[in-house]
C-alpha cells in the first residue's frame, strides 16, 4: 500500500495492516501537535494514542474531500481539548470577565529569537493560556470558536491571549537582556 487513499480506504476496512502505516506515517508529526498543547510527554501520548483511536472509529465518515491531514489533526486537537476540560473543568475560567485587551504594542524592537527558543517560551506558558494561545495563533481559530470549543467566555478566551502574549513579550524581552549581557 503505497498510495493515501488505498491506505485510508483499507482502514475504513478495518485493516490492521493499514492502520499500523497510517499510525507509523502521521504519529511523529500528530506527536509534535500534541506537544504544542500538552504539558509533558506523557500527557502529549496520552493524547495521541486516544486520539488515534478517534481517527480509527471515525475514519469511514472521510469522504475524501478536502485534506486528510487537516481532517487528522482537527480530530487530534479536539481530542486534546476535550482532555483538557475532562481534566480542569473549572480550570480556564476567569474570574474577570470583562478584562480589558491590552495593547499589544510594536514588535518591531524584538530582537529575532530562534523558533526553538519561541517554541520553549510557548511551551512554558501556564496550560490554559498555552491552549488559547495555540488554537488562537497556530490553528487560526476565533474568540468565538475557541469560547464554544472550551466552554468559556469570549472575554475569558481575549484575556487568556492576552495575558500569553504579556508573558511571551516578557519572556523575549528577559531572553533579549540575558543576550545583551553576556555579548
Amino acid at each position: 500500500m503505497k498510495n493515501l487513499n488505498e491506505i485510508i480506504k483499507q482502514c475504513q476496512k478495518n485493516s490492521s495492516k493499514a492502520q499500523k502505516i497510517l499510525y507509523q506515517k502521521f504519529s511523529p508529526w500528530l506527536y509534535g501537535v500534541c506537544l504544542q498543547y500538552c504539558k509533558d510527554r506523557t500527557e502529549a501520548e496520552d493524547n495521541l494514542q486516544d486520539g488515534f483511536i478517534k481517527i480509527f472509529n471515525n475514519i469511514n465518515k472521510f469522504r475524501f474531500e478536502g485534506s486528510f491531514e487537516g481532517w487528522m489533526r482537527r480530530i487530534m486537537v479536539n481530542t486534546i481539548i476535550e482532555s483538557f476540560r475532562k481534566k480542569n473543568p473549572i480550570y480556564l475560567v476567569d474570574s474577570m470577565e470583562d478584562y480589558q485587551i491590552e495593547d499589544e504594542g510594536n514588535t518591531e524592537d524584538i530582537p529575532h529569537h530562534s523558533a526553538k527558543e519561541l517554541l520553549e517560551m510557548i511551551e512554558s506558558l501556564p496550560p490554559k493560556y498555552k491552549l488559547v494561545f495555540n488554537l488562537y495563533a497556530i490553528e487560526g481559530l476565533s474568540h468565538q470558536e475557541i469560547s464554544e470549543s472550551l466552554d468559556i467566555s469570549v472575554g475569558t478566551s481575549k484575556s487568556n491571549l492576552s495575558r500569553a502574549r504579556k508573558i511571551l513579550k516578557q519572556k523575549l524581552a528577559d531572553k533579549t537582556n540575558n543576550k545583551t549581557r553576556t555579548a
